[in-house]
Order: C-alpha cells, then sequence, then structure tokens
C-alpha cells in the first residue's frame, strides 16, 4: 500500500487490524506491533475503558506518576500526586513543598470560580430594539434551559448571568451572548456548551417569532456556541512566606539578603521580558500540569487560560509577584484554575480516581489550591537554582538516568556510572565517553586474561 494513499474506514478496523497496518508501513512490522501490543493492558475491561477514552486507540502512552509529599497547605498536609515525563519537576516539588512546610507551608484562596461561555451570531437589526426586548429573551433563555441546569442548580451552581455585547465595532454585525456559570466541582465544559447550544435556538426563535422585529431583523446567524478557556474570573492565589533571615538554610544560599535581591531582580525581569516570561510561567505549569494530568483534568485548557490571563494587561508577564518589605519576603502566584472533581476521566480513569482519594476527595476549589501550589513550589525552586548554582546541575542530575537508559547500559555499568556523576556535571557527551571508556577497560582486561 502506497503510504500517500488516503485510508478510507481505518476506524472501523478492529484493533489488531489497526495495529497490523500501522506496523506494516515499517521494515520490522512484526517488533513495531510487538512494541504496541505490549503496552496495552493486561486487564481487558480496563483496556476496553482505555480504548472508549479516544479514537483509534492502538496502544497506550505510559507517563511516570509520581508523589511530592509533604505539601503543607493552608494547615493541611497532603501527598500531592504529579503525571509528567520531564526529569527533576517532581523532585524539585517535593524539595521546596519540603523547605515550605517547615515555614509555615502555603497559604491559598480561591477569589472566584466563575466560568464563560458564548453565542456568537451576525445579526442585522436596530440594537435599541434588542436591547429593550432583551430582558424578555434573557429570561426566556434561563426559563427554557431549565431542564439542562436543574441538578447543576441543586447541587448549587448554575447560569449566574447573560448579557449582550455588542461588538460591532470590531466586526460588522457582530453580537454575542456572554454567559457566566457556576459549575461547582465539574469543570463544566459539557454542562456550559448543553446550554450554550440551546441558547442558539432560542435566540434564533427570538427573531423569528417576535412581531417587533421586521425584515432581515427576523434572521439570526449563530456562528457558533462555545465555552471560553478563558476563565479571568475563576482564580486561585497561593503564596509563601517567611523571614529574609530565614533563607539561609535553603540550599546554596550563604548570604540571604543578596539571594533575595537576586529572586526578586529574577521575577521582575520575568514581569517585563515575554522572553523569559514564558520560560518563568512554564516551570509554573510543571508542577499544575502534572497535578491536572494526575487527576483527570484538562491540561491544555488550563494552560490556554494561564498564557491568556499573563497577558490580559497587554504584555505577556509572569504570573508570579514578589514582595521583600520589613524583614520579610512573600513569593506568590495568582492563575486562572478551572479543575473538575467530578464527571469525565475524573470519574473514569482509574488512577485519576486514586489521585483524588489520596489528596482526600477534594473539592474543585481544594483541588485548585493544591495545584497552584505545585505550580509555585516548582516555579520557586526552579528561581532558587538559577539565581544560585544554575538549572542545569541539578536538572542534568536527574536526567542522568534517563541518559543511561538511551545508551541502554547494563545495570552494573549504571551504578557505577551513578557513583561517578554524584559529584561531577553531567552531558550527554561526558556520560557516553564514560561508558565507552568502561567498556574499553573491560576489553582490554579481557584481553590480558
Amino acid at each position: 500500500m502506497s503510504k500517500n494513499k488516503i485510508l478510507t474506514g481505518f476506524s472501523k478496523l478492529s484493533k489488531d487490524a489497526k495495529i497490523d497496518l500501522i506496523a506494516g508501513r515499517f521494515d520490522n512490522s512484526g517488533e513495531v506491533a510487538g512494541i504496541l501490543r505490549s503496552f496495552l493492558h493486561q486487564d481487558d475491561k480496563l483496556q476496553k475503558l482505555f480504548d472508549e477514552i479516544s479514537e483509534n486507540t492502538i496502544s497506550n502512552f505510559y507517563f511516570p506518576f509520581g508523589i511530592a509529599p509533604n505539601f503543607l497547605i493552608n494547615g493541611r498536609m497532603y501527598l500531592v500526586p504529579m503525571v509528567i515525563e520531564e526529569s527533576s519537576v517532581v523532585a524539585a516539588a517535593s524539595n521546596s513543598a519540603k523547605y515550605w512546610a517547615t515555614k509555615g507551608g502555603f497559604s491559598a484562596e480561591v477569589i472566584s470560580t466563575v466560568k464563560v461561555g458564548q453565542v456568537h451570531f451576525i445579526w442585522k437589526g436596530d440594537l435599541e430594539k434588542l436591547k429593550a426586548l432583551f430582558p424578555m429573551l434573557k429570561n426566556d433563555l434561563i426559563a427554557k434551559t431549565k431542564y439542562i441546569t436543574e441538578n447543576m442548580e441543586k447541587r448549587g451552581g448554575g447560569i449566574l448571568d447573560i448579557e449582550l455585547v455588542d461588538m460591532t465595532a470590531e466586526m460588522e454585525h457582530y453580537y454575542q451572548l456572554k454567559a457566566t456559570f457556576d459549575t461547582r466541582d465539574a469543570m463544566g465544559a459539557n454542562f456550559i456548551n448543553s446550554c450554550l447550544e440551546e441558547f442558539a435556538v432560542i435566540l434564533k426563535n427570538h427573531f423569528s417569532n417576535v412581531d417587533y422585529y421586521t425584515g432581515e431583523e427576523k434572521q439570526c446567524h449563530v456562528i457558533m456556541s462555545i465555552l471560553s478557556n478563558y476563565t479571568p474570573e475563576c482564580l486561585v492565589k497561593t503564596s509563601v512566606e517567611c523571614s529574609v533571615r530565614s533563607l539561609k538554610d535553603a540550599d546554596d544560599v550563604n548570604d540571604p539578603g543578596h539571594f533575595v535581591w537576586k529572586f526578586e531582580k529574577a521575577v521582575r525581569i520575568a514581569q517585563i521580558d515575554p522572553y523569559r516570561a514564558a520560560t518563568h510561567n512554564k516551570g509554573i505549569f510543571n508542577g499544575i500540569d502534572a497535578v491536572a494530568l494526575a487527576t483527570g483534568n484538562d491540561f491544555r485548557a488550563i494552560e490556554a487560560s494561564g498564557h491568556a490571563y499573563a497577558a490580559h494587561g497587554g504584555r505577556y508577564r509572569s504570573l508570579t509577584d514578589v514582595e521583600v518589605s520589613g524583614g520579610k519576603f512573600r513569593y506568590s502566584l495568582t492563575v486562572p484554575l478551572a479543575l473538575g472533581t467530578v464527571g469525565g476521566l475524573t470519574s473514569l480513569h482509574p488512577l485519576a480516581g486514586f489521585s483524588l482519594k489520596l489528596l482526600g476527595n477534594p473539592s474543585a476549589k481544594e483541588l485548585m489550591t493544591i495545584a497552584a501550589s505545585a505550580g509555585l513550589a516548582n516555579n520557586f525552586a526552579a528561581i532558587r537554582s538559577l539565581v544560585t548554582r544554575g538549572i542545569q546541575a541539578g536538572h542534568m542530575k536527574m536526567h542522568l538516568l534517563n541518559i543511561l537508559n538511551t545508551l541502554k547500559v547494563a545495570e552494573n555499568e549504571k551504578k557505577l556510572a551513578m557513583a561517578h556523576f554524584a559529584n561531577r556535571k553531567v552531558s550527554y557527551v561526558s556520560v557516553h565517553k564514560f561508558i565507552e571508556s568502561l567498556r574499553q577497560n573491560h576489553t582490554d582486561k579481557s584481553d590480558k586474561s
């Protein structure tokens, strides 16, 4: 089969047929098929669940599931589950959490939990007419979606408000229905989108059925109805604080005053330079994303919102802030986080369910504080390394095992390499040379014997 030929009916093939078809594109097709099948779960029931989570599943892609202990948040100690492939993230979070646990831990608060959805539509009519009739339309929108919102309302959530937004200055005849929602412990994407799509039907009927509108005013062209992943009103703030003097017990900090001076400058640079800010904020999402993945939440939506929020002032900047006054050091993170603890993958994936149980079955608000604190912990650890010994020393130590596994070294070689690089700088070249030297010495000794 030509590799350029369009595949038809792929989704209708059995999983085995899909695997064989994909493997057939490689010279070592038997080996490829074996690798794909080796990652399938031995429990057929679990594998069926994974198969049905996404489409065209031919295997499973494993990420490490790690634990960062000693997270003291609002006076409560947590073992935080983290799913991530990047070396040193879990270690950095653990180290930072333990360090701040001795200084009172993280103080976190949820500022708000409002989420937004929009119906985007084109309408050629008299805006004053629409404004006059909007209260009636709004009542219809709320009343006629009761069958969707009833259960959410019983849990204390639902539709908070609906407003008409005039966007005609940006695009001719363009308007929005902008709705705000409280989805309680659910992330709420399906709930919000169901409401919005019903809003679209009600909106179109409103224009066509109300006699007050005439001519082309009776036509409404709904472009799309969709939630927004930008949630600037779904905010959590977390912070750590201690005396400047007590920072002396941090790794590589001999002069706490100088350390704080450099730390503050590093954060200010991330607030004024978008090149630095992007990497700075990526360090925050190392922690947040890892918790989101472990608990079955949508890390892509979280990142989209966080980066949009970082640019809400007109310039992309750091999500963290630092205050130094009266001998006190305070470091804080404010970030939008739309997380859920019920529904979706949080209810389906066995390890997502385990993660939530490990955290004590938190509410969505509590999970927001945990994820944000993990983000701040990772960011603090990164900045501390950057302004002291540099980021690579610790990172490459953790990366050493990855390099050794890439080189396919034997267990005895791995132990010798770990000992050799205990106090040496790690790089791929240096590790490769050490392994080659090790093997050459072994060959020479064998030849002599």
